[in-house]
């Protein structure tokens, strides 16, 4: 279930079609980034649901601050 306080592509009027998306990777299950505004955008390439996560760049900032950190490293 979706936080209805956190905004959506949807709710936001963001075309993601007309975005300038970055991959991690090449192929199927790629992370695939894309910044519009104040907003930092996340998907799955070949999602087939096609959904897109919603960052503010504080949640982003605080984000790449633990990655730098190695908050994640036990993750892989």
């Amino acid at each position: 279930m979706s936080d209805p306080k956190k905004p959506t592509v949807d709710s936001l009027g963001i075309d993601i079609s007309s975005l300038t998306w970055r991959s991690s990777s090449e192929g199927a299950g790629a992370i695939e980034l894309a910044f519009s505004g104040e907003w930092v955008l996340m998907r799955v390439a070949d999602d087939p649901e096609g959904r897109v996560l919603v960052y503010d760049h504080f949640e982003w900032d605080c984000f790449l601050d633990g990655a730098k950190k190695g908050e994640f490293d036990d993750a892989v």
